[in-house]
């Protein structure tokens, strides 16, 4: 429980009903003269002299001074002043954000995302979707599946690409495309002349995988869980390319979904025994009304996101 003062209950009364009359005090501030503030309000001058009064009434203290054909800010009245001052800075650059958000064409999109993703399908995406929406911007997130759908999840991310899609009624998923996952080895490794492997066969072999949270490693612990088996765990890694690197020096086995074209120089995929793959798709919190910009981007995902994934 938070205890408040007497004295700080009083000052929150006080800030509500000057809080009306900011664009008043910030005008005074300006240009000295009643007649001018109140055309720069667009009020008529008696009620600005009705609320100026009503104002220093409040404060219990005259917050102007006449000064020849003007008027001066007291001291009282140029601390409140400057306050308005900055406070209507930081309302004009809020409504500023709002209109942005409200429009599609100008909003602000924050979408998290798997490191791996953003080598092609995020770049993709976006590539296109802007060329309809240049006015739209985007804040990108890069981590493991699970930092990212926490932070999902925390309403500090609008969307996310993940591997796999979530399994809880919190988040609605869309899928975009199934990711054969491949067993790289090194070019060396006696495996690397195989056709297919089973996983009960890699019960020996060190493994280079990716650190807990990532949807990677989950995939390999279940598969050899169910193989009957614990993996070996030689190097733990947040990159794919750094354990395909690692791979690469003789340093272990790794499942890793396939390299473009054909797998690096010194590592060799091999499919798996019964086939493995994953799920990549868009998630978000489910429920929730999302503001245009998002909308325009998601829906843009659903319908053409297939043929990037």
């Amino acid at each position: 429980m938070t205890y408040e003062s007497p004295a700080e209950a009083s000052d929150q009364r006080l800030a509500a009903e000057l809080a009306p009359s900011l664009a008043l005090l910030a005008a005074l501030r300006e240009t000295r003269n009643i007649t001018r503030a109140a055309e720069r309000l667009g009020i008529p001058q008696p009620t600005v002299s009705r609320r100026l009064a009503g104002l220093s009434e409040v404060v219990g203290a005259p917050l102007t001074r006449p000064d020849g054909r003007g008027v001066r800010l007291t001291r009282p009245g140029e601390i409140l002043a400057a306050t308005a001052t900055r406070a209507l800075a930081a309302i004009e650059t809020g409504v500023r954000q709002t209109r942005e958000e409200i429009s599609p064409d100008s909003g602000h999109v924050v979408l998290g995302f798997l490191h791996l993703l953003g080598r092609w399908l995020v770049p993709s995406l976006l590539r296109d979707f802007r060329a309809d929406h240049p006015g739209v911007r985007f804040s990108l997130v890069q981590g493991s599946r699970q930092h990212v759908l926490d932070r999902l999840a925390d309403g500090e991310l609008d969307l996310a690409l993940v591997a796999p899609l979530p399994d809880t009624a919190a988040l609605d998923s869309y899928a975009l495309s199934e990711q054969d996952l491949l067993l790289s080895v090194p070019e060396a490794h006696p495996l690397a002349r195989r056709r297919r492997i089973r996983v009960e066969e890699l019960a020996d072999e060190p493994f280079v995988t990716l650190e807990h949270g990532y949807g990677l490693r989950q995939i390999i612990d279940d598969l050899c869980a169910a193989a009957g088996f614990e993996p070996k765990i030689a190097f733990e890694s947040q990159e794919s390319d750094t354990a395909r690197g690692l791979v690469a020096a003789g340093l272990g086995v790794a499942l890793l979904p396939r390299f473009g074209p054909a797998p690096p120089a010194g590592v060799v995929e091999v499919p798996l025994s019964p086939r493995v793959s994953r799920t990549i798709g868009l998630t978000w919190r489910a429920g929730e009304e999302p503001t245009p910009a998002v909308a325009a981007f998601r829906d843009y995902v659903r319908t053409n996101g297939t043929r990037y994934a």
